[in-house]
């Protein structure tokens, strides 16, 4: 009865270049809105184990703390013991993608010694998951395509055997650098796969990047590493039917914000994987998605996240002008009595709809004309014709 989040414990000051080891954190929250640590007690931190640490990695390398990223697995035939899953590279990243397991997601150990998956770039975080629909885990991993920061996806049938892991497909996108990917099979619509990457953008050193906040910090970084100071992180948004073509939206769907106060910085702005159904604040109002996302990277004693929300499946949507417009869906079979529309009207804007035959000629009784106007807002407005109740003729 909590949600969880694991975050990476670790401290890297301002050159970019002295970093404490990293620890893995565990913070909880009953409403996705207010979050606690709490104290776990299972390893000690300056003498005391007053802490919410749940991993330190495994040997001397570290292996699996880098870009740890859980999940409670929900296959059917997933043993007690390994119940929450999770892959992680080790501190420097050199080797590949280890596995662990936990029958709490408290206490982590290693599934095995080696790693599970080989082929990629895996200094970034990099998840995977049990997809319910297609029966199998999938895993989404960082690559370098002709020096581009790429995506790849493998899947398994049992966690520790991987398929190769292959390019994902975009097509129309232009080549970007994408770091994560924090793709999950949306909870709504698990069919669906829903992604976040972020965008890395290297501006170069110029009058533009000098007129970023923080130019003196800026210029520090670039000391250690010129992109440092240079390079700019965005959030975009990506879906797709079958994990491995999606579409991507071009618009950033986090960008940074206000110049005086936004987080004009690589490493901020990144996505974080999952999300979690909110109550709305405003009351009556149906529950919302939260969201959440970095700020503060490389600035002060500790990274934030800030808490962003969004309307129940409302990651597009289409918009007609005041002198109306039109959308043609493509066709598509269905069960049930109902057509439900998320929807949102100004006071004299409406919507009308018509369903037609795969060759678009309009169905009887469902022509535009017998479509009174629908006007309101709401996640399941109910569609209307003269006579509703004979839908379901049609499914």
């Amino acid at each position: 009865d909590e949600y969880r989040m694991y975050y990476k414990g670790w401290h890297l000051e301002p050159d970019g270049c002295h970093a404490r080891r990293l620890h893995i954190c565990l913070a909880t929250s009953p409403d996705g809105k207010r979050w606690q640590r709490p104290e776990i007690g299972l390893f000690e931190f300056e003498g005391s184990r007053a802490n919410n640490i749940v991993f330190l990695g495994e040997g001397e390398d570290l292996k699996g703390c880098h870009g740890f990223s859980p999940f409670k697995d929900s296959n059917p035939a997933c043993p007690p013991a390994a119940r929450y899953k999770a892959l992680g590279a080790s501190e420097h990243c050199k080797g590949g993608l280890f596995a662990m397991v936990s029958p709490d997601g408290l206490s982590w150990r290693l599934l095995q010694e080696a790693p599970v998956i080989t082929l990629g770039k895996f200094d970034s975080q990099n998840v995977a998951f049990w997809d319910e629909i297609r029966g199998e885990y999938r895993a989404y991993v960082r690559d370098f395509q002709n020096r581009v920061r790429g995506i790849r996806t493998a899947t398994s049938k049992d966690f520790v055997h991987w398929t190769t892991p292959e390019w994902i497909e975009c097509p129309g996108a232009s080549v970007e650098q994408l770091y994560t990917n924090q793709v999950i099979p949306y909870p709504r619509a698990p069919h669906l796969f829903v992604g976040f990457p972020t965008r890395y953008t290297d501006r170069g050193w110029g009058p533009t990047v000098e007129a970023l906040p923080e130019p003196e910090a800026r210029r520090l970084r670039a000391h250690t590493q010129p992109r440092y100071g240079s390079a700019v992180t965005d959030g975009l948004f990506m879906c797709s039917r079958d994990g491995r073509t999606f579409t991507r939206r071009p618009e950033a769907f986090i960008r940074p914000g206000l110049r005086t106060t936004g987080n004009w910085v690589y490493g901020d702005n990144y996505q974080c994987w999952g999300l979690v159904e909110t109550a709305a604040d405003l009351p009556g109002a149906p529950d919302e998605l939260s969201f959440y996302v970095t700020e503060g990277y490389w600035r002060g004693a500790a990274n934030t996240l800030r808490r962003f929300t969004l309307r129940a499946d409302g990651f597009v949507c289409v918009q007609a002008p005041a002198a109306g417009g039109e959308l043609l869906t493509r066709p598509l079979t269905f069960e049930g009595a109902r057509l439900l529309l998320n929807l949102s009207t100004s006071g004299a804007g409406s919507l009308r709809i018509e369903i037609q035959s795969a060759q678009g000629t309009p169905m009887e009784g469902f022509a535009l004309d017998d479509s009174p106007e629908m006007v309101g807002d709401a996640l399941d407005y109910p569609a209307l014709w003269k006579n509703p109740g004979a839908l379901a003729a049609l499914a």
